[in-house]
């Protein structure tokens, strides 16, 4: 009986390891952790310098208003030059993503937007601040005075893996981090793999794969903590994640613990009759 007693013991020891191995640790679950503060340090600060450099590539869609004295000449190019891609139904501007991109202006394959009395102007490979130039000195030949905005119609971003809600999301401003880009997608789950987050950037040879760890407080200086349009974000799952728990299940090993004592205590109380 001693021996079965000593067996069953140690199966329930073991169980509880078991359980308490396979738990997520708090330190892959924690963002920026080794922030190196101390007791006399309340705030620590973190070099990254915030420019938008990003080079359009074909396929991006370009927001471009122009502003002039000339009533008329403004509205040709906003309202006419648009209309190239297209509009409603019902003759007035599409709304949401689909107006960015039918009223906005597409660069083509060979990176070329068609512009009203330019023509084609190729973009390819220019900042938005080198084609807002480019564009205005072109115009400069036919109307002086004239202000030309240029934005990025649509900043496309893909976030996979283990994430709350994966899916291709829109942002409307010029920049977005990695955290940011995260909460759009509901935040990593536990058992997203923080360490190691792969970021694919689209370039004008391919593809580039570049991994960061959002545990370390390090990423605030990464260059890649700053997002580009069409990256895509992957969330790794945790090895663990097959057989593993968010958090330690007390209850579960109590319960058990519990039901094996008590089928122990009967047992030595049937074998004592």
């Amino acid at each position: 009986m001693k021996k079965l007693l000593f067996k069953s013991v140690l199966f329930t020891a073991i169980v509880v390891m078991a359980f308490m191995t396979s738990c997520v640790s708090q330190k892959k679950i924690l963002y920026l952790q080794k922030e190196q503060m101390t007791d006399s340090i309340a705030s620590i600060e973190y070099q990254n310098k915030r420019s938008f450099d990003y080079k359009v590539q074909p396929g991006d869609v370009l927001y471009i208003r122009v502003s002039s004295m000339d009533k008329n000449f403004s509205e040709f190019f906003n309202n006419s030059g648009n209309s190239n891609m297209g509009s409603t139904s019902s003759g007035g501007t599409s709304s949401g993503n689909a107006g960015i991109y039918l009223n906005g202006f597409n660069i083509s394959d060979e990176g070329t937007i068609d512009f009203p009395y330019a023509g084609k102007i190729y973009v390819k490979d220019l900042t938005i601040d080198e084609i807002q130039q480019k564009i205005h000195n072109i115009i400069g030949e036919y109307q002086k005075e004239t202000i030309v905005y240029v934005k990025l119609g649509l900043f496309n971003l893909t976030i996979l893996g283990e994430v709350s809600r994966p899916g291709q999301y829109q942002v409307y401003q010029s920049d977005i981090n990695l955290f940011q880009a995260l909460a759009l997608a509901g935040n990593a789950t536990d058992f997203g793999n923080k360490k190691n987050v792969k970021i694919i950037h689209q370039t004008t040879d391919g593809s580039q794969i570049v991994r960061v760890n959002l545990n370390d407080a390090d990423i605030l200086a990464n260059p890649h903590y700053y997002l580009k349009p069409n990256d895509i974000i992957y969330v790794e799952p945790l090895g663990i994640k097959r057989y593993g728990f968010t958090s330690v299940p007390y209850s579960t090993i109590f319960s058990a613990a519990s039901l094996l004592i008590t089928v122990l205590t009967f047992m030595m109380t049937i074998n004592r009759l």
